[in-house]
């Protein structure tokens, strides 16, 4: 029954069970690997069941799968109006989602199921558990007894030495929308010790813009038709101060609080590109009340907010999957949000964020090293806080600017701002502090192949004998590294590890939304149809349109004219 291994540490540290097998130590030296529903059996769940080696004769690679998804314009073109479009839409969601455990596993604090790290909110959940902590190495057994000195590598490898841009042609609108979306789930809360989040909802509830406590959302909301409080400046509507609603918010203390904001995320003050997009959904939301107003005078401020509230989530989804993820992925396939598609499989609804992807999106190599508007060359330290920026140009400008200018490739290393450097040494420090497992067993997690090597890791000479130095073995290669060093698609924003796990927890945690249940997504939850007809009409294009004086460029991608042009010209940003 048990395997005996003669060691002075725990047997659980050379991770033997495979394909989600658990690790049981018993004893001092002992161990038993539960292969119970993985589809494989024998002592280390290696030895594939029937029907596992049939679908892994008919599974193509995922090299395969993305080469099909991203070529055959032809044939996609028959897919995107037929009713196949449906059929691998869910195909897609199913089998991307099936990957995240649902009721969650592990936390930080726990390597083996228990009801406090499934019920505790408090906590980000874990897919892996942490490496036992009686191990030889800080990977189990593999690699140095030390990691590398994170400021070290990220000097060698991870700092940008000139700006890559992605050669999908992402702008700085997708890039400011990654971190405006994601800051609603990602508040990793330090406070309370590491692994610990603030955003309790765990997922797509626009924290962000009512704020993630009924204190600060009362204090956001004008408690008159529904709406949230603004200001008006030279005709347009903008966020409050803080003055006006006496919320906390992280600006240094020199700014004062009449040329504060006052947002739903406390730390969207820090870059106007997040202002911006709290100004566009605080417009939206206040012009839906009004929709819904129109169509229901009998309705209270309460109702007329709630139900708004539910129509920004629904616009929000929709934008996220059917352009966010479209220019994330490549794809020829034509994503689309419907949630009755799902109704008729097996589906679970509800969320829990995981540290592991915060920890993947770290997407700091999105930013420039300055920003182009108008003419206007603004190097990153006067971008920062700078409060005056939005008035100045005004969200058209804005938007039309952000647009046009690339965002950096993501993946491949050398292309984290030297500004931003100290995020992914912090990153890296708090991995090392919860114990995540190394990268190639998170490949292993979502099903891919692990790597053999480093030269098989990476096409990059000197990224791959530098790594060789810092672990001196590719199963000790850390996961947050790993996902940014990894040799990157043909003409992609980032490598095959990066999409094949992050696209699982995005499309379980955007399809998990209760508004995307059979309870929920039904033309009454949302005000009737016009409420409704305005969640599924959602595009960005919508949200800045409806929301601006004029109706500037905006997508996800720079204008394809503009692909190959280098940016604008400079002048005077010390002025603003």
């Amino acid at each position: 029954r048990f395997l005996t291994l003669t060691l002075a540490f725990n047997p659980c540290c050379y991770l033997p069970c495979q394909h989600w097998g658990v690790c049981v130590r018993y004893g001092v030296d002992k161990y038993e690997c539960d292969c119970t529903r993985t589809g494989y059996f024998g002592e280390n769940c290696t030895i594939p069941e029937f029907w596992t080696r049939v679908r892994l004769l008919l599974k193509p690679s995922p090299d395969v799968a993305h080469y099909i998804l991203t070529h055959f314009h032809w044939l996609w073109d028959i897919i995107n109006n037929t009713f196949l479009r449906d059929i691998l839409m869910r195909l897609v969601i199913t089998v991307r989602s099936n990957l995240v455990p649902y009721p969650p596993t592990y936390n930080s604090k726990y390597g083996y199921l228990n009801w406090e790290s499934m019920s505790n909110l408090s906590y980000y959940t874990r897919l892996l558990p942490p490496v036992p902590e009686d191990c030889p190495t800080p990977m189990g057994v593999k690699g140095r007894e030390e990691l590398p000195d994170p400021e070290l590598l990220v000097e060698r490898l991870l700092k940008r030495r000139t700006f890559r841009p992605d050669p999908q042609g992402t702008n700085l609108m997708f890039a400011f929308f990654a971190q405006h979306f994601t800051h609603q789930f990602f508040k990793t809360y330090n406070r309370m010790g590491l692994g610990f989040t603030k955003a309790l909802d765990h997922g797509v509830g626009a924290g962000h813009i009512y704020g993630d406590t009924l204190d600060r959302q009362l204090q956001l909301r004008l408690h008159k038709d529904g709406k949230l409080k603004y200001q008006v400046v030279d005709g347009e509507v903008y966020p409050p101060t803080v003055k006006d609603a006496p919320i906390r918010m992280n600006y240094p203390s020199w700014i004062p609080p009449e040329k504060t904001f006052a947002i739903g995320q406390e730390m969207f003050g820090i870059i106007p590109g997040l202002t911006l997009y709290a100004t566009l959904w605080l417009r939206e939301h206040n012009r839906v009340c009004d929709i819904l107003k129109a169509e229901h005078p009998t309705w209270d401020d309460e109702q007329l907010f709630q139900t708004s509230r539910l129509i920004i989530i629904g616009e929000t989804i929709k934008i996220v999957i059917e352009e966010y993820v479209q220019q994330l992925s490549g794809y020829l396939l034509n994503l689309k949000f419907d949630p009755a598609m799902l109704f008729s499989t097996q589906f679970q609804y509800g969320n829990r964020i995981a540290l592991e992807f915060s920890q993947l999106y770290h997407w700091h190599p999105l930013m420039p090293d300055r920003f182009l508007i108008d003419g206007d060359e603004v190097p990153y330290e006067q971008f920062l806080y700078n409060t005056s920026f939005l008035f100045h140009y005004g969200p058209d400008k804005m938007v039309d600017a952000f647009s046009r200018q690339p965002a950096g490739q993501i993946g491949g290393g050398h292309n984290v701002p030297a500004v931003l450097t100290d995020v992914a040494v912090r990153t890296m420090t708090e991995s090392r502090h919860l114990r995540l497992q190394s990268f190639n067993e998170y490949r292993k997690r979502f099903n891919l192949q692990p790597y053999t090597s480093f030269r098989h890791f990476a096409d990059n000479e000197e990224i791959a004998r530098e790594l060789e130095e810092f672990y001196g073995d590719i199963d000790a290669l850390e996961y947050y590294p790993g996902l940014m060093l990894e040799k990157t698609r043909t003409g992609a924003i980032f490598g095959e590890s990066m999409v094949e796990m992050g696209a699982p927890y995005s499309l379980k945690g955007l399809l998990g939304n209760p508004i995307c249940s059979p309870e929920y997504w039904k033309p009454s939850t949302f005000g009737g149809k016009v409420g409704f007809d305005l969640v599924n009409s959602a595009t960005l294009k919508n949200l800045v349109c409806h929301n601006t004086k004029t109706c500037p460029y905006v997508a996800f991608s720079v204008p394809k004219e503009a692909q190959s042009q280098s940016p604008g010209s400079k002048g005077r940003a010390d002025e603003l």
